[in-house]
């Protein structure tokens, strides 16, 4: 790697006999200069290479992580094969797991209290969920009369993943929502959403208020509470990386989706982790999922004032973003009908971290609204 011999630098040392005096009257005789010269270069030497090494990792670690998320699917797809041998839906379906089919799409859901002839429930679970989280509320519902549905939706469910990114609109989201209805006879219906779930949810109650009896937000409030109508806010930062090509596919993806284990599932129940584990090691599931954030803009989601019941149960230790009190001010704005909102002692997971209260709230919110 030395650019020059070492008989060079020793003669760079000056002529024959020669020496100079260095600092403190030392003399820098032919070899201390040969010495000092070639440590230098050395040294030079190490750092260069130490700092292309660097460069290499990182230009080479998206890369590994890509490799390592695609490594770590199943390619064998067993959990759209199981999904696959459920049976379909009917309106005899015990409780339990079950296909629905809507919109030339199979979706897999959790149904319960068919066999009475109560008043519909729909549930919309958030990202990255799926309808095992309502299973709580699922139970209870069910024993109080009504009949459920909490449905994977779109992206969620191996049947119902369309390839197309814009096929994960926010009104193709909706859409599903009355096709699961009209599909298990619900001509109205009960809805209750969180997270992502709830963004569906808001513009689903708004546009069809002949169909939806009453709403219940967790975590999200109404779209237009976030921002102040007109504001040019940009979304926050985590909302703008979900949304970039094939990154968040990576980082959450990578290692098993070490990612979604280590932080996002870390409290939650070992059978719901399992189940995520299912559903997001199939290729293509966690980037339709993503999809939905792709899709989405402010524009897209409706911001008219509802006119039924609504109830909004939010974590206190949430992010700012959604729980600020600014946005509880703008709240009243888009609530024309009876309105109540509770404020819990937790953060976002909140049907995980304060079962018993919200699933007390939201079965109180249904009772009222359906007397």
């Amino acid at each position: 790697d030395l650019d020059c011999t070492a008989a060079e630098i020793w003669l760079a040392g000056g002529p024959e006999g020669a020496g100079e005096k260095g600092e403190g009257g030392f003399e820098l005789s032919r070899g201390n200069v040969f010495f000092g010269s070639l440590r230098e270069h050395r040294g030079g030497v190490a750092l260069k290479r130490f700092l292309i090494s660097l460069l290499i990792v990182f230009l080479s670690l998206p890369i590994v992580l890509a490799v390592s998320a695609r490594l770590s699917l199943d390619a064998e797809r067993r959990h759209a094969a199981a999904t696959a041998a459920l049976p379909l839906f009917s309106k005899q379906a015990s409780d339990g797991l079950v296909r629905i089919r809507a919109r030339g799409l199979e979706f897999r859901a959790r149904v319960a209290g068919f066999a009475q002839a109560g008043p519909g429930l729909i549930l919309l679970h958030g990202w990255p969920e799926t309808s095992i989280m309502w299973e709580p509320l699922i139970a209870r519902s069910a024993a109080s009369g009504f009949r459920v549905i909490a449905f994977d939706q779109r992206g969620f469910s191996p049947g119902a993943r369309p390839e197309e990114t814009k096929a994960y609109a926010v009104p193709e989201l909706v859409s599903d929502v009355l096709g699961i209805a009209d599909a298990v006879g619900f001509e109205r219906f009960h809805l209750v959403g969180h997270d992502w779930g709830s963004i569906v949810g808001w513009s689903t109650a708004a546009q069809h208020a002949d169909r939806v009896v009453s709403w219940a937000s967790l975590s999200i409030p109404h779209p237009g509470a976030i921002h102040p109508v007109g504001a040019n806010t940009a979304p926050p930062l985590y909302v703008s990386v979900f949304r970039m090509p094939a990154v968040p596919e990576t980082l959450f993806g990578f290692a098993n989706r070490w990612l979604l284990h280590r932080v996002v599932y870390s409290s939650m129940p070992a059978d719901h982790r399992a189940e995520y584990e299912a559903v997001f090691s199939e290729p293509r599931a966690l980037g339709a999922t993503l999809d939905w954030y792709r899709m989405v803009s402010p524009e897209a989601v409706e911001s008219s004032p509802l006119s039924q019941p609504v109830l909004y149960v939010w974590g206190e230790h949430d992010m700012p973003v959604y729980v600020g009190p600014a946005v509880h001010e703008r709240m009243s704005r888009f609530v024309d009908g009876p309105f109540e909102s509770i404020g819990l002692d937790s953060g976002h997971w909140l049907i995980q971290e304060q079962e018993a209260r919200v699933v007390d709230a939201v079965l109180k919110h249904l009772g009222r609204a359906s007397d």
